[in-house]
């Protein structure tokens, strides 16, 4: 057994350091759609049309189905949901 330690379970999880990377900005574009249509209260067919998408994506949204969203497609609704979307870039530790 290992006592290997990672930044987040992305990096344990994922073949290479981008591969992480993309994982980690998705997950927290999911995490923040799904809080803001948690504070809103709306119902998935509601959010689906607040976020200009069927409500089928609201549920795999909903159910954390990362594998079926890109960051366009997350940064286009999380924009529709009136969120600030920032990447900060630095140097590799």
């Amino acid at each position: 057994m290992s006592n290997e330690r990672f930044t987040s379970v992305w990096d344990a999880i994922e073949a290479t350091p981008a591969e992480a990377a993309n994982m980690t900005l998705r997950s927290a574009l999911m995490a923040a759609l799904r809080d803001r249509i948690s504070v809103e209260a709306l119902s998935q067919s509601q959010a689906a049309e607040f976020l200009g998408v069927t409500q089928p994506r609201i549920s795999d949204l909903m159910r954390g189905k990362i594998d079926l969203f890109g960051l366009d497609t997350l940064v286009n609704m999380a924009t529709a949901a009136g969120l600030h979307v920032e990447m900060h870039i630095s140097d590799a530790a």
